[in-house]
C-alpha cells in the first residue's frame, strides 16, 4: 500500500475472509408452461481485512482515495 510507505505506518493485510455465496434458481419459461427447467445463478462476495496503524495524517490521506462504487468500505476505529 502505496499510503503505508509513505507515511511510515504499519499495514497488515490484506486477510481474506471465506467467501459468501447466494445461489438463487429461476425458471427458464416466462409462461410457466413447458418442461421445468433452471436457471442456476451465484453471486459471491469476496471480503479482505487491512489493518492499519494509522494517524490523523494518514486517515486523510486514506479517506481521499477514489474507490469505485461497487466497493463497499467499513471502517472502524479501536
Amino acid at each position: 500500500m502505496g499510503i503505508g510507505k509513505k507515511t511510515g505506518i504499519k499495514v497488515k493485510g490484506p486477510t481474506p475472509l471465506p467467501v459468501k455465496r447466494l445461489h438463487i434458481a429461476t425458471r427458464k419459461s416466462p409462461c410457466g408452461s413447458g418442461t421445468e427447467t433452471y436457471e442456476k445463478w451465484e453471486m459471491r462476495m469476496h471480503r479482505r481485512i487491512i489493518n492499519i496503524n494509522a494517524d490523523d495524517k494518514a486517515i486523510r490521506q486514506l479517506m481521499r482515495l477514489k474507490i469505485p462504487d461497487d466497493v463497499y468500505i467499513e471502517l472502524s476505529l479501536t
